[in-house]
C-alpha cells in the first residue's frame, strides 16, 4: 500500500495540492486524471520520492518495491537492453554484477567463495535464474523482437527506447507500479498487451494516461485530481465520468430546492415582519433562513475545445485512386506494391508497428515524398489537410499564432481567425504568442486550428492525439466522427479509431497491406480468430504427425 497523509506541495506561493489524503491499496489499478497542468505527473513524481512535499508525507508499505516508468530516453544508451530490463529490480541486478566481479577474478579467495555463496542464495530466492527469459517476455510482447535483446541502446529509435523503459518498469513484479502516459507513442497492438498485463497484475498500480479505452480496460478505480485536491471514484472511466456528472446535477438540484425555500422564507418575512401576530413565525422563520447554506459548486478546472471540421466542398464519388505504390527507405523496402481505391464515405485508420511505413504513405499522399514506383491520383472535387506526425518545420519561424493561422485563411480578417483560435482555447494575449515558443500541445491545437480553417473535405491525421490532453481528445474524436468527408489517419487511442473508421487497413512489416471494411473491433476479433485456427491447425498437424 502507498498513501499520502495532509500532502500539501507549493509551487511559490501557489498550492498545487492541499491537505491531500488518499489510500492505494493491493489489487487495484488506479488511474490519475485530470485537467493539464493539475499536477498528475507532479503528484506521481511526490509518490516515487522523486519530489518531496511542502507538508504531510508519504507512506509505503515497509519492504514493498516500487517501480516508475522513467521518461529520460537517453540515461540508459550505453548498456545493453537486457541489463536495462533487468534494472527495474535494482538489488537483482546488483546481486548479477557482483557475483559476475566475483567469478572473474583470477585470484579467487575463500572470502569470495563465501560472498559468492552468499549471493547465489540470493538470487535464487529472486528468482534470478529465469531473470533474462522473464525479461525478454516483457521485450517481445512490447514488440521488441529477440534479435534486439542484447543490442546497445544508443543503436535503437525513440520508440523503442519507450518500449524498454516500460519493460523496465514491469519487470520483476513491483509491488507498487508508478507509470506516466505509459501508451505514448506504444502502436496499438503493445497497448493491447499492455492492457492484459495490467488486467492481470495483482499488487498496486497507479497510471496517468489520456487514453480512455486504455482506462476503461485496466483501470479499478479513478483518482480525480481538481482545483488541489483528489477524489476517489470506485470504477473505470467511463463510471467516474457518470458519477461525477450525477454529482454536480445532484448538487444543483438540491441548492435550486434551497433557492426555492430562501425565496419562499424571504417573502413570509418580508410580509409578516411587522404584524405583531405573526412576529413569532418571521423570527422562526429567519433563523430557520439563516441555517441554509448552498453548496459550493466549483466549476471543473477542465477546459473542452470546440473542433468542428466542415468542407466548403461536397465531395464526389472519385476520391482517391493508389496504384502499386512502393518506397525504401535507408534499404528497408517499407511500401510494397501498396493498392487501394477511396470511397467518397470511408474514414480509413491505418494499423499496424510499422509507423515509418505509415507516415511515409501520407507523406507520399500529400505530395511531401515522392514513391519509388507507383502512382496515385486525387479526385478534381477533392481538397485536402494534412496532419503531420512531426510539426517541426511547421512552427520553425518568427509568427505570432494569430499571423501564422492568417497565413492558411482565405479570409485574412483577424477576428476571423482569432475566431478559430478561440474554439481551441486561445484567448486574449495568447494570439500574440510567437508559434516557436507554443508547448507541444498548443501546436497540435494550432494545427486543428489550421485544418478547421482550411474547408477541405479530405482529412489525413499522422497521430493527431500526441500531446493533447483527455479532453481535447474527446473533442478531436468527436470532431472526426462528425465530419462529412474522407478521413485517412493512424492514431494510438483505440477509441478514436474504434469510433470513427469504417475501414481498417493494416500495413504489414514487409510492406504490404491488408484492407478490411470493417470496424477495429470487429477486425481484432476476427484477427484474433485466425490466429486461434493457425494455433489449432499447427497442433492438429503436430499429433498426426506424432
Amino acid at each position: 500500500m502507498i498513501s499520502a497523509n495532509n500532502v500539501t506541495y507549493r509551487v511559490g506561493k501557489k498550492a498545487l495540492f492541499e491537505d491531500v489524503n488518499i489510500k492505494f491499496t493491493e489489487g487495484n489499478c488506479y488511474g490519475l486524471i485530470g485537467a493539464n497542468g493539475a499536477g498528475k505527473s507532479t503528484f506521481l513524481k511526490i509518490l516515487s520520492g522523486a519530489l518531496d512535499t511542502t507538508n504531510g508525507e508519504i507512506a509505503v508499505t515497509p519492504g514493498q518495491r516500487l517501480s516508475v516508468l522513467e521518461q529520460d530516453h537517453f540515461k540508459y544508451d550505453a548498456y545493453p537492453v537486457m541489463d536495462v530490463v533487468i534494472m527495474g529490480n535494482e538489488r537483482l541486478y546488483q546481486i548479477m554484477k557482483e557475483k559476475d566481479a566475483i567469478y572473474a577474478k583470477e585470484d579467487f579467495s575463500d572470502e569470495d567463495g563465501i560472498r559468492a555463496s552468499e549471493l547465489e542464495a540470493e538470487f535464487a530466492e529472486m528468482d534470478g535464474w529465469d531473470a533474462e527469459s522473464n525479461a525478454a517476455m516483457l521485450l517481445n510482447g512490447l514488440g521488441i523482437g529477440t534479435e534486439m535483446h542484447y543490442s546497445i541502446m544508443s543503436d535503437l529509435n525513440g520508440n523503442e527506447k519507450v518500449k524498454i523503459l516500460l519493460a523496465k518498469a514491469l519487470f520483476g513484479n513491483p509491488d507498487i507500479l508508478l507509470l506516466d502516459e505509459p501508451t505514448n507513442h506504444l502502436d496499438l497492438d503493445a497497448i493491447a498487451w499492455l492492457e492484459d498485463f495490467l488486467i492481470d497484475f495483482d499488487n498496486t498500480v497507479i497510471v496517468v494516461s489520456h487514453d480512455r479505452y486504455f482506462l476503461n480496460k485496466v483501470c479499478t478505480h479513478i483518482a480525480d485530481i481538481d482545483y488541489g485536491k483528489i477524489q476517489l471514484f470506485a470504477g473505470n472511466y467511463d463510471f467516474w465520468y457518470e458519477s461525477s456528472q450525477l454529482i454536480i446535477k445532484q448538487r444543483k438540484e438540491a441548492n435550486k430546492k434551497k433557492e426555492e425555500q430562501i425565496k419562499e422564507l424571504q417573502e413570509f418575512i418580508s410580509r409578516f415582519s411587522a404584524n405583531a401576530s405573526k412576529s413569532k413565525q418571521a423570527t422562526s422563520r429567519k433563523r430557520a433562513l439563516e441555517k441554509i447554506e448552498l453548496d459550493d459548486i466549483k466549476p471543473s478546472s477542465r477546459k473542452y475545445p470546440y473542433i468542428d471540421f466542415r468542407p466548403e466542398r461536397e465531395i464526389g464519388n472519385e476520391v482517391l485512386t493508389v496504384d502499386g505504390i512502393s518506397k525504401t527507405i535507408n534499404g528497408e523496402k517499407v511500401l510494397d506494391n501498396i493498392s487501394f481505391i477511396v470511397g467518397h464515405d470511408d474514414k480509413i485508420a491505418f494499423v499496424g508497428g510499422n509507423e515509418l511505413a505509415k507516415t511515409t504513405l501520407f507523406k507520399i499522399l500529400t505530395g511531401e515524398m515522392e514513391p519509388d514506383t507507383g502512382t496515385y491520383k486525387w479526385g478534381v472535387t477533392t481538397s485536402q489537410a494534412y496532419f503531420p506526425k512531426d510539426n517541426t518545420a511547421e512552427f520553425d519561424n518568427d509568427y505570432t499564432i494569430t499571423e501564422w493561422l492568417t497565413g492558411y485563411s482565405a479570409v485574412k480578417d483577424v477576428t476571423y481567425v482569432r475566431g478559430f483560435l478561440g474554439r481551441m482555447l486561445f484567448a486574449g494575449d495568447d494570439g500574440v504568442k510567437k508559434v516557436k515558443v507554443l508547448s507541444g500541445g498548443e501546436k497540435v491545437r494550432c494545427l486543428l486550428s489550421k485544418m478547421m480553417i482550411s474547408g477541405a473535405n479530405c482529412l489525413i491525421f499522422d497521430e493527431p492525439t500526441n500531446h493533447l490532453d483527455m479532453e481535447a481528445i474527446t473533442a478531436l474524436n468527436e470532431g472526426m466522427i462528425k465530419f462529412k468527408g474522407v478521413e485517412l489517419f493512424s492514431c494510438h487511442d483505440h477509441q478514436v479509431v474504434q469510433t470513427t473508421a469504417n475501414r481498417i487497413m493494416e500495413i504489414l512489416p514487409d510492406g504490404t497491406m491488408i484492407d478490411k471494411i470493417t470496424t477495429y473491433d470487429e477486425y481484432l476479433a476476427a484477427d484474433e480468430m485466425a490466429r486461434k485456427r493457425t494455433i489449432y491447425t499447427s497442433t492438429a498437424t503436430d499429433e498426426e504427425e506424432v
